[in-house]
């Protein structure tokens, strides 16, 4: 089953039973058909993202969620198809779960690019349940640049509340996947192309922070980074596809505890063979 989403609340309920398999899922992100090439083919985004998808079902998680860029032409056709087709190839019991980027919405998104993009995937925000994971999705872009979208940009916010105080009342403490990240290593960093507007990102991490989420997942830098805004950690993650820096392209692996999220981040000529890792 194939979810598409923006960007993504996960709720920790309970942690898995002791003695029992880990419950844990793989976080992708930013496999951007069409980067390498500025568009003019996707070869290198077609290997990489057979072999995530190779090993995501040989590790099997119980969910893949793949944090936005999807393609980097905004609603281009042969982009979109090799990714779902490659796509077709996961374990049909590891459900994927997408988030829309920037680029698959645009940097400035409209109406016109949010309906394609719905037409295409499906909706941008919404929510899941996945074993102890309750998940929310939200869409990082509307957050981003709400300039021709503050009707939906306002829906998204009212929505994420709700959801909250859901989350709140069963006793459940959420956790965020998105594409842009609110900050890279500090709430009040100043504003950049890689982060959401200080405005914006103050005012919605106070409502998490109300509601006790402790994990922000995106993606959106091509690289690594880490930062806290008090108990809320914000976990970017590298690039499935073309990485920048010196982060090689990769994938995160998040296993659900009872007590916090333990997380790594692997580069795809260092996948293990097996999840838990087998000690040597």
């Amino acid at each position: 089953m194939t979810i598409r989403f923006a960007l993504m609340i996960v709720a920790l309920t309970a942690a898995t039973a002791s003695g029992a398999d880990p419950f844990f899922f793989i976080q992708a992100s930013d496999p951007q058909f069409g980067m390498y090439t500025a568009n003019r083919d996707f070869r290198h985004e077609t290997a990489n993202w057979e072999f995530v998808i190779a090993n995501v079902n040989r590790l099997h998680p119980a969910f893949l969620v793949v944090t936005g860029d999807l393609t980097n032409g905004t609603a281009n056709a042969d982009q979109i198809a090799e990714y779902k087709r490659i796509d077709a190839k996961l374990d049909p019991s590891i459900h994927l779960y997408n988030a829309p980027g920037n680029h698959d919405l645009s940097n400035e998104p409209t109406t016109g690019t949010l309906s394609a993009y719905r037409k295409n995937f499906g909706p941008d925000y919404y929510s899941f349940r996945e074993g102890p994971v309750y998940g929310i999705v939200l869409d990082s872009s509307l957050m981003k640049a709400p300039e021709h979208v503050r009707d939906e940009a306002a829906k998204q916010e009212a929505w994420l509340e709700n959801e909250l105080k859901t989350a709140a009342g069963a006793g459940i403490v959420p956790v965020i996947f998105q594409h842009i990240p609110f900050f890279l290593q500090s709430p009040d960093e100043p504003d950049q192309y890689s982060n959401i507007p200080a405005e914006t990102r103050l005012r919605v991490l106070a409502m998490l922070k109300r509601y006790g989420v402790r994990y922000v997942f995106a993606g959106h830098y091509h690289r690594n980074a880490f930062g806290k805004d008090g108990d809320l950690e914000m976990i970017t993650t590298a690039a499935a596809g073309r990485s920048v820096g010196s982060d090689p392209s990769g994938f995160r692996i998040a296993e659900v505890t009872a007590g916090p999220i333990v997380q790594k981040y692997y580069g795809l000529g260092s996948i293990p063979d097996a999840y838990p890792e087998r000690k040597p």
